[in-house]
């Protein structure tokens, strides 16, 4: 039932929203004032920031209302606080921009000094508990905290209490990659609203002529993308920076050989020296609409870390005088945007200290969102890396067997079982004639002793004793010492001591890779399997592949107050109320699939059934490979190039097939033209390439030859479903005017992999059924219906990669193109379901037709629209 009050609302959007965004806007709003879970496909850019900002204002009118009595008490606090921080830094300020100066590359231990490599005593668990809680808050002992009272400076676990305010309702919005992140703040800053409430109703300062609202916005992103030192940033590996960033902030209460050097510790790290850092970084950050590289820009101009300052910002607390200036009162920011890590990884959002409760969820570009969340929980570990980190511990002990005491000692000898029991087992499987298989966990943990093993105690270990960087850097180290040319510089000038630790900073130990793997092993074996496979590069390896990611976002989903997946392309959405949200009542989850902007006469799409030469298209695996099936395709483009003006771009099922379709394609006949020579006197051709590099050259040069060719004729695109082209990029107007899907994409449903998942989801299905809320079946049925949710979730994940692939044309509402399915199964009418609605309204005969029909529809499809050149 239509809410009249939403109907009527004002989402001040940038310019004249169309009729399917406006219902698009109406319908998310609802469904967060609602607090359910939505799935929302629409095709063009639904200008998120204007209804994210709407619900978001209409909530800050109801909060500032109840805060208003208790707020200028709160503010007295703070603004005495944030004196005394001033205060305090002036008093440090000196010696602080002395050790700022003074820091250099951290080497742990003196030159040439083996000991470092020791590692430390390694207490039980119930000492080790004792330390901590000695040490109190953030690794600080009682002694320095102390100190630090008698010099007038507050510790972060000082008693005073201040109170903070209500938290305000947040959006975190969340994309794949930093790309899309920093469109999404392009489109925000657009976004002009007025204030969430009138000045006569606060007693705090409000400019009269205020006519619009700031929007408090800030960006997360990992070490990776906001590190500003430059010796830890040129490590380049997200797991050696995130590794070295925690090294350069060991507290001083370790033991000499862990602990960091006061003047070796990262200068721009916050501490209670560059609280006022914080602060007017936190200030700034909020002053303004600000992406990702701003944000750096930002850490480097203040001299403070933007990946930690960022974190503060986030919780809703104190208000600086800064924002006081601004006329009125803000809490923190009122949108979050993030990358699906940070948001989708549990340990993630722990780190940085992100609560959910009570606020709001968009993930953008959500039709890989399962694929992502399984991606992120993933693991795998090959034969080679276990060896190598075998032989390094062998060298390793045969230097410091005989220091090593106690749990040391154990926990060492456990590592090297473990080791050796997963090798065993590879070496098993690489002997075999199998090219894959699924995996117990008992065989891969059959070796001596290993079933004694305490994993959960063994990975805190590991971790805790930093193992794997004391066994790589004691094996650089040895090395460096063996071969002293291989060092950064000459031994005389550098030494040997530090061309190891140049080396070992710039590298991933082999035993820390192999620990993301271990972490898999203590997952509950229902939501995931462990598979060997044969690569002819790689060798054999072990992977764990997550086959059930909804308790993973079941934590996110109880958490907010609504979960909202957008994308253009979320067709079909069955996977999503089945399998995601299984447990979800019906009436919690709202889908909506929107329209297309442009007109009906602006699109037209065909499946196409036959070739040029009245052969049938069938693009399964069994007989897309003969020579005359291809053949018929280069003919067929052949025709179709003579009727689609500018750029035409196709999307084969895999990298594989394109790379046998072009291979045939420049075959040359005797006396007479290759297809691919007729082909490119037609269009110029350009190809994806399955490396990552020179994506953007392609893309380039292929919008170049579209823009600057004559009479519009154009280029050709080769591209792969799924594939780099196939998603993030627009092919909008005259560089797409044309989009052919070669074929469907199905995976080999015989690997381990896929057999795995899809007997998961047919049990799952099958238990489902058996539920007392769910309708009375005899077993048997119950049984086929269970096969057909394994076959309907195949079908799902191949169709979602082919609607991806289409979606890449028509962006705007003065856009038109052509689409063409060229398989006999894009006539069924199953396959046809699960296209987009749009796609569906706009095929002009939806059982197959002819090629020469095909050819004059499209030759009147654009005779009256492209204009002389």
């Amino acid at each position: 039932m239509d809410n009249p009050k939403v109907d009527e609302r004002d989402f001040h959007h940038p310019y004249s929203p169309y009729e399917i965004q406006k219902q698009f806007m109406r319908e998310v709003y609802e469904c967060i004032e609602d607090e359910k879970v939505g799935i929302f496909e629409s095709p063009t850019d639904p200008n998120e920031p204007a209804w994210m900002l709407e619900h978001a204002r209409e909530q800050k009118r109801r909060e500032l209302h109840q805060e208003k009595e208790k707020l200028e008490e709160r503010l007295a606090k703070i603004r005495a606080q944030e004196k005394r921080q001033k205060e305090q830094f002036k008093t440090v300020a000196h010696s602080f921009k002395k050790r700022k100066e003074d820091a250099r590359e951290s080497s742990s231990g003196a030159e040439g000094d083996e000991t470092q490599y020791l590692l430390e005593d390694y207490e039980s668990d119930a000492e080790d508990a004792q330390k901590k809680q000695a040490l109190g808050v953030d690794g600080l002992s009682a002694a320095t905290q102390a100190l630090m009272k008698k010099l007038g400076i507050d510790t972060l676990g000082s008693n005073e209490e201040i109170e903070e305010f209500e938290e305000e309702t947040k959006i975190f919005y969340c994309s794949r990659t930093h790309s899309q992140l920093i469109q999404f703040v392009d489109e925000l800053r657009r976004v002009k609203l007025p204030p969430s409430f009138s000045p006569g109703l606060t007693s705090w300062e409000i400019k009269e002529d205020t006519v619009e609202e700031e929007i408090k916005h800030l960006t997360l992103a990992s070490r990776k993308t906001l590190c500003i030192n430059p010796k830890v940033a040129k490590l380049g590996s997200a797991v050696a920076i995130n590794e070295r960033c925690l090294e350069l902030q060991r507290p001083g209460e370790f033991s000499d050989f862990q602990r960091t050097p006061t003047d070796q510790k990262c200068p721009q790290l916050p501490n209670k020296e560059n609280e006022t850092l914080v602060n007017e970084f936190r200030d700034h950050t909020l002053a303004k609409i600000r992406d990702i590289e701003e944000l750096g820009v930002l850490g480097k101009k203040l001299g403070i870390c933007p990946y930690y300052a960022s974190r503060p910002t986030i919780k809703p607390s104190e208000v600086s005088e800064a924002q006081e200036l601004h006329g009125y009162t803000l809490t923190r920011s009122q949108i979050v945007t993030l990358p699906y890590p940070l948001l989708l990884q549990k340990s993630a959002r722990e780190a940085l200290n992100l609560s959910l409760k009570g606020h709001v969820v968009i993930i953008d570009e959500a039709h890989n969102l399962m694929d992502a969340i399984s991606g992120i929980y993933s693991a795998s570990v090959s034969l080679e890396q276990l060896k190598r980190s075998r032989a390094q511990i062998g060298v390793y002990l045969q230097k410091f067997r005989n220091k090593l005491k106690g749990k040391n000692r154990v926990y060492v000898t456990q590592t090297v079982r473990l080791l050796d029991s997963l090798a065993s087992y590879l070496q098993t499987m690489a002997d075999s004639r199998a090219a894959d298989g699924i995996v117990s966990v008992g065989d891969l943990m059959a070796g001596k002793g290993v079933d004694q093993i305490n994993l959960y105690k063994l990975l805190v270990y590991l971790q805790e004793s930093k193992l794997a960087r004391k066994v790589e850097g004691y094996i650089i180290h040895s090395e460096s010492k063996m071969f002293p040319e291989q060092g950064n510089g000459s031994a005389e000038n550098k030494g040997t001591q530090g061309a190891a630790t140049k080396r070992l900073e710039a590298t991933v130990p082999v035993l820390m890779q192999i620990q993301s793997f271990l972490f898999a092993l203590t997952n509950p074996s229902a939501e995931g399997r462990f598979f060997f496979s044969k690569d002819e590069e790689k060798g054999i390896s072990l992977r764990y592949m997550l086959l059930d990611p909804t308790q993973h976002f079941k934590e996110i989903v109880d958490e907010a107050r609504a979960v909202i997946l957008a994308g253009g392309t979320m067709s079909p959405m069955a996977d999503y109320t089945n399998h995601l949200f299984s447990y979800l009542p019906k009436a919690r989850i709202k889908t909506l699939s929107c329209g297309h902007v442009i007109p009906p006469e602006n699109l037209i799409a065909f499946p196409v059934l036959k070739g040029e030469s009245g052969r049938e298209f069938d693009f399964t695996f069994q007989n897309r490979s003969s020579d005359s099936m291809i053949d018929e395709l280069g003919n067929t483009l052949l025709l179709l190039c003579r009727c689609i003006p500018d750029g035409l771009v196709i999307f084969f099922p895999s990298y594989a097939y394109l790379a046998q379709v072009t291979q045939r394609w420049q075959k040359q006949h005797a006396q007479r033209q290759s297809i691919w020579e007729k082909l490119s006197s037609r269009k110029l051709i350009f190809s994806e390439s399955k490396e990552s590099t020179g994506i953007d050259t392609t893309l380039q040069d292929y919008a170049r030859a579209v823009d600057l060719s004559p009479s519009h004729k154009g280029a050709m695109l080769l591209s792969v479903i799924g594939g780099k082209m196939s998603e993030g990029i627009n092919f909008s107007d005259s560089l797409g005017r044309c989009v052919v899907i070669v074929g469907l994409p199905f995976p080999n449903a015989q690997t381990a992999e896929w057999k795995a998942k899809l007997e998961y989801i047919e049990a799952s299905a099958f238990e489902r059924s058996g539920r007392p809320d769910a309708p009375l079946l005899s077993e048997g049925l119950r049984r086929t219906k269970a096969k057909e949710a394994a076959r309907e979730f195949l079908e799902n994940s191949v169709m979602r990669a082919v609607n991806q692939s289409v979606g890449r044309a028509i962006r705007h509402k003065g856009d038109y193109a052509s689409i063409l399915l060229l398989d006999r199964r894009y006539t069924s009418e199953r396959v046809q379901g699960k296209l987009p609605a749009w796609i569906q309204e706009g095929l002009r005969d939806p059982r197959g037709t002819d090629l020469s029909v095909v050819c004059r529809s499209l030759e009147k499809f654009f005779e009256n629209k492209v204009s002389p050149r």
